[in-house]
């Protein structure tokens, strides 16, 4: 299992790095597209939905991100400009992952409505999505940095855990995950904050305008961060909830070794487009 997810990783990396600095805007568009649909696909696993039903919630799915990519490239669709339609989504994300899923979570609610579950599911991945675009067009730099704060979380979180973790963090949605880890995963970010700002004031990039405007919001950028860490941290537990629910060990098979993509994304799923609502209020890259 572990050479599998490393030989998975390998061949994924490279992929990845390419298309996020090398592709044209909508090229990216495109290669994210593919992944977000994969993801909701992946999703519809978790409604339980019978084969006719899967067909009838993709395509509306597909229709509506298909309107979402076209407003990318072309700066709007219908009168409406992309830049709304990503302030909604983020603020959107923002409510759900900020009041709803705590209150889902503390009260470990098993839907029965199939169509709650899927309209949950889009407010997962789409606004995500929108953050995958917007904060990569500002700069492939300041997507890595966000996308950073989550893989320092994860690594932390687990090596923290896995020497001090003692008091179960939440034993009916995740047995593995303990108080101590999450706490190493906070942690784990607040360093990474300085460590980010060094390199920030001593690479190529420091002259970027997403950079120096950043870099001028000091403290409000650290608490973003720790609040971030903590938002992976959450995202990591619904998508696992939501497993559960629905009597998954993993969201799909899709990457050997890995499960599947929400297997990957799901604790970027509240963080980016938090970072993303932070950058379109805050700073003049949008």
């Amino acid at each position: 299992m572990l050479k599998t997810r490393v030989i998975t990783a390998l061949v994924l990396l490279p992929i990845l790095l390419v298309a996020l600095f090398i592709l044209p805007n909508w090229a990216w568009g495109g290669f994210t597209l593919v992944i977000v649909l994969a993801a909701c696909w992946e999703w519809s696993r978790f409604c339980s939905l019978a084969s006719a039903w899967k067909n009838i919630y993709l395509v509306p799915t597909l229709m509506l991100l298909a309107a979402i990519f076209i407003a990318y490239v072309q700066g709007r669709i219908a009168g409406v400009e992309f830049a709304q339609l990503r302030l909604a989504a983020f603020l959107l994300a923002a409510l759900f992952w900020l009041v709803v899923v705590p209150l889902w979570l503390a009260k470990l609610w098993r839907p029965e409505s199939i169509w709650l579950r899927v309209v949950a599911g889009w407010l997962v991945i789409i606004p995500t999505w929108f953050a995958f675009l917007s904060l990569r067009e500002a700069s492939p730099w300041l997507l890595l940095s966000f996308a950073a704060i989550v893989w320092v979380a994860d690594i932390a979180a687990y090596f923290v855990g896995r020497r001090f973790g003692r008091h179960k963090l939440a034993p009916s949605i995740s047995p593995g995950k303990t108080v101590e880890g999450a706490a190493g995963a906070v942690g784990g970010v607040m360093l990474f904050y300085f460590v980010w700002q060094f390199l920030l004031a001593n690479s190529a990039i420091r002259t970027d305008g997403w950079v120096r405007d950043l870099q001028s919001q000091g403290w409000l950028v650290f608490a973003l961060f720790v609040l971030l860490a903590v938002m992976s941290v959450l995202g990591d537990l619904f998508e696992s909830w939501m497993k559960r629910c629905a009597g998954l060990k993993d969201s799909s098979n899709l990457l050997p070794g890995h499960g599947g993509i929400l297997d990957r994304i799901d604790a970027m799923t509240p963080t980016l487009p938090l970072a993303g609502l932070y950058v379109v209020l805050m700073s003049p890259v949008h």
